[in-house]
C-alpha cells in the first residue's frame, strides 16, 4: 500500500464511527434473528435471538469483538483456539468434536479470518495490521494466538488451504443419510476492517502452473502481473502477492485509489459452512484440504447465505460434525481476484437434524447442498463435488448442468411440476449465477423466486 493509502486507512480507523454507529450501520445485514429465518422444518429448542454487537471499545470508538467479550446469544459459544482449530484443512468423518449440542439449539461462533495472519503477510497480525494504521489493541487476540502458536499440523503455504476452520460440532441425533439444517441468525463483524487478496497463480486471471496465460487472455493480462511473481524464491513473504487493506466506514468497505475511494456495502456471511465429508486418514489428507467445496459443503462461497438464510447439507458422519470458516464481510459473485473482503465474524447458527422421509428438508438436500432465503430457493451445482480424491475438476459447464438438474429435481419432487414445464420455467424466470471460480472446484447457484409460487 502506498503512503497516501496507508494514511487514508489510518485516518478512517482513527476517526471511527462509534460502537453504536458501527452496530447500526451493519444491523440491516448482520442480524435478522429467529423470526427472519427461512424455516422449512421444525426447530425445537431455543436461543439465538438477535442482538446488538458490543465489545471492548477501541480508542477510535469502534467495536472490537475479542474472544469471550460482547453479546454471545447462542445456547452455546465456541471460540477459535490454536489447539482446536484446523488451519488449511477441514474435519474428516473420523475427527473428534470440540463441542456437542442438541438438535434445534443455537451456537455462537467466533470465526477468524485468515487474512492478515498468512505467511505471505508475515504471519504476524499485529505488524501487518499495524502497518495499515490499526492499533495493537484493535487486533484480535485469537489472530495473534493462532499466528504464533498454531502447531496442530505443519504449515505448508504452497499446499495447505489458507482457512482457519473452527469446529467440528457434534449435533446429537445426526446420522449418515440425514440432513443438517443450518440457519444463519446473525453474522456480526468483529473488527471494522478487512482484506482482499490476489495471489500469483490463483484467481480468475492467474497464470497457469506452466507459466502461461489461462485460456481466453494474454500473458500481459494475467493478474497479479507475471513480472511480479516471486514464487521461485520459495519464501512466501517475497512472492509478490497483493493484499488490499479495506477499512469499514458507515457500514461500507472503503478502498482508496489515488485521491479517490470506492465504497461498497457490507454483506457479511460465512464463506465456509460444512459437515465432515472426507473419509481420510490424517489431518492433512489432500481430500480434506479446505479450499475445494464438496458434497459436505465447506468453502461454498455463496453470498446469499447471510443472516436469514438456511443451508441444508447431507450428513456423512455421526453427529454431522459441523464447522465454519472463511468469514466474509462482502463478496461479489465470482470472487474473481481470489478472496472476498475477508474479515472475522461472530456468527450465530441454529443447527437442526432433518430425517429422511419427514418432509422437513428439500429432497435434493439428502444428496446435495441446497439453500434458501426469504426470497428464493437456491439449488447448487459444483464442478467436482467429490473433492480431490480423483483429481480436481473446474469445469463451469459441469457445475452449471448440475445446478440445472438439482433445480429440476427440486421443482419436480418438492413443488409438483412436471419436468418439461420446470425446464421451461427455469429458462424463462430463474437466474443462474456463478458462485465462485477460484476454489479449484467451481460453483454455480440458481435463484428460484418463491413469489412465483405464491
Amino acid at each position: 500500500m502506498s503512503q497516501p493509502l496507508a494514511e487514508h486507512a489510518a485516518e478512517t480507523l482513527a476517526r471511527g464511527i462509534g460502537r453504536r454507529g458501527f452496530a447500526q450501520a451493519v444491523a440491516g445485514v448482520v442480524g435478522l434473528g429467529i423470526a427472519g429465518t427461512a424455516a422449512a422444518c421444525s426447530s425445537p429448542g431455543g436461543g439465538g435471538s438477535s442482538a446488538t454487537p458490543s465489545g471492548t471499545p477501541t480508542p477510535g470508538g469502534g467495536a472490537i469483538l475479542q474472544p469471550g467479550t460482547g453479546d454471545r446469544p447462542g445456547d452455546h459459544y465456541l471460540s477459535s483456539e490454536p489447539d482446536q482449530v484446523l488451519w488449511g484443512y477441514v474435519p474428516t468423518v473420523e475427527s473428534q468434536s470440540v463441542l456437542r449440542m442438541d438438535s434445534g439449539q443455537t451456537v455462537t461462533i467466533d470465526a477468524l479470518s485468515h487474512e492478515g495472519i498468512l505467511e505471505d503477510q508475515g504471519r504476524n497480525p499485529r505488524e501487518y495490521f499495524g502497518s495499515h494504521g490499526v492499533a495493537e489493541s484493535d487486533v484480535l487476540q485469537d489472530a495473534v494466538d493462532i499466528a504464533s502458536e498454531y502447531n496442530r499440523t505443519p504449515r505448508n503455504f504452497d499446499v495447505d488451504g489458507p482457512h482457519v476452520v473452527t469446529g467440528p460440532i457434534f449435533v446429537e441425533g445426526a446420522q449418515p443419510g440425514d440432513v443438517l439444517k443450518i440457519e444463519t441468525l446473525e453474522a456480526t463483524p468483529r473488527v471494522p476492517y478487512g482484506v482482499v487478496s490476489s495471489r500469483h497463480g490463483k484467481g480468475a486471471l492467474g497464470v497457469t502452473a506452466q507459466g502461461e496465460a489461462p485460456a481466453g487472455i494474454g500473458l500481459d493480462e494475467v493478474m497479479p502481473p507475471r513480472a511480479t511473481d516471486g514464487r521461485n524464491t520459495k519464501n512466501p513473504a517475497k512472492y509478490g502477492n497483493v493484499s488490499t487493506f479495506t477499512a469499514v466506514e458507515d457500514g461500507h468497505g472503503v478502498m482508496p485509489f489515488g485521491n479517490a475511494a470506492v465504497r461498497f456495502p457490507l454483506r457479511p456471511f460465512m464463506g465456509m459452512m460444512g459437515v465432515a465429508y472426507a473419509n481420510a486418514p490424517g489431518l492433512t489428507s489432500p481430500n480434506a484440504n479446505s479450499i475445494p467445496p464438496t458434497l459436505g459443503g465447506g468453502n461454498i462461497d455463496i453470498g446469499l447465505l447471510g443472516p436469514g438464510s438456511t443451508f441444508y447439507l447431507p450428513v456423512f458422519a455421526d453427529g454431522a460434525l459441523f464447522y465454519v470458516g472463511d468469514p466474509h464481510m462482502a463478496m461479489g459473485d465470482g470472487e474473481v481476484a481470489l478472496t472476498a473482503m475477508e474479515g472475522s465474524l461472530r456468527g450465530t447458527f441454529r443447527l437442526t437434524v432433518c430425517k429422511k422421509g419427514s418432509g422437513d428438508a428439500p429432497s435434493v438436500a439428502y444428496m446435495y447442498p441446497f439453500a434458501e432465503n426469504q426470497d428464493s430457493w437456491i439449488p447448487i451445482g459444483l464442478s467436482d463435488p467429490d473433492g480431490a480424491a480423483n483429481g480436481q475438476g473446474s469445469d463451469l459447464n459441469a457445475a452449471m448442468r448440475r445446478a440445472v438438474v438439482n433445480a429440476l429435481n427440486f421443482l419436480e419432487d418438492d413443488r409438483g411440476m412436471d419436468r418439461a414445464t420446470a425446464y421451461a420455467y427455469l429458462s424463462a424466470a430463474a437466474n443462474f449465477t456463478i458462485s465462485q471460480v477460484v476454489d479449484k472446484t467451481v460453483g454455480v447457484h440458481a435463484q428460484i423466486a418463491k413469489s412465483h409460487f405464491a
